[in-house]
């Protein structure tokens, strides 16, 4: 997540399409082979499992938020909320004091499969290399809403980087997706697309990765976007899931007076699967 920051090229594409099989709970049907599901989480539970889910990146200290992209938001636990079998995060205009003291204008929520600040040291609370991932979800529309989910690797470093699903909220029409890596030389790269599609705000979508040795593919609906397969791209290490809902920042610009607040990104549920067969 940081369109702002590296500047990913982008292509557009058309696509128009229905729900699949994928969206309504079945085994994933377009990945040929045995696979295991390695990480299921329904929201079932009447609060968040703290087994599986941090609220904040791993420099937690009472909140959090992005410095880099600028971003408005200071996530805060109390922004993230489990119901009716939904994940919610929500974005609030609301006046905190975060990092060294800085005041924010918003608060927001986020959750991690990662590590906090006091458990740097141990193991993430799920990573992967490689695999199926898809998560059926409700984003937000409006002017300088972010939400995100995507994947960063278990060292802790910002690099690589997968983004799954990106959306503007002022564009809730376009499917973004992105990933960041270091080149042999060690700069920093981005790479891109974009999909034009319906607007994504209106209902529900299952937003699916699958991502292997040798090639990254988006799906939308069971529908496939994007494939890429450079090699020098591709992460080729464990790295743990993030979801979120940003304010601000540089790519999509602040709120105006349009946007309307409280704003939820919802998650129904999160599934992972791995490959254990041919």
């Amino acid at each position: 997540m940081g369109k702002g920051l590296w500047g990913a090229a982008l292509a557009g594409a058309w696509w128009f399409g229905h729900a699949s099989a994928l969206a309504q709970g079945m085994e994933p049907p377009l990945i040929k082979g045995q696979w295991e599901r390695i990480f299921t989480e329904e929201f079932d539970q009447p609060k968040l499992d703290r087994s599986k889910w941090t609220r904040c990146y791993w420099w937690d200290k009472g909140g959090c938020t992005n410095l880099a992209n600028k971003e408005l938001q200071w996530y805060m636990p109390d922004n993230v909320s489990v119901a009716d079998g939904v994940l919610r995060l929500t974005a609030r205009p609301e006046t905190v004091t975060g990092h060294e003291g800085r005041t924010f204008d918003y608060t927001s929520g986020m959750v991690t499969t990662g590590r906090d600040y006091l458990e740097r040291a141990k193991a993430d609370r799920f990573a992967t290399r490689y695999g199926y991932f898809e998560i059926r979800a409700k984003i937000p529309k409006g002017k300088g809403l972010w939400p995100a989910i995507w994947l960063l690797p278990s060292t802790q470093e910002p690099r690589p980087e997968i983004d799954i699903l990106e959306v503007l909220g002022h564009a809730p029409d376009v499917y973004e997706m992105h990933l960041h890596y270091l080149d042999k030389k060690k700069d920093w790269k981005s790479e891109g697309k974009n999909a034009k599609t319906a607007d994504l705000s209106a209902d529900w979508h299952a937003y699916g990765l699958e991502w292997s040795k040798d090639a990254v593919i988006w799906y939308l609906d069971g529908k496939e976007m994007w494939r890429y397969t450079k090699p020098e791209g591709i992460s080729q290490e464990p790295m743990y899931l993030l979801i979120n809902l940003a304010v601000g920042g540089n790519w999509p610009g602040s709120p105006d007076a349009k946007t309307k607040f409280p704003a939820d990104f919802l998650i129904d549920y999160v599934r992972v699967w791995r490959r254990a067969g041919p």
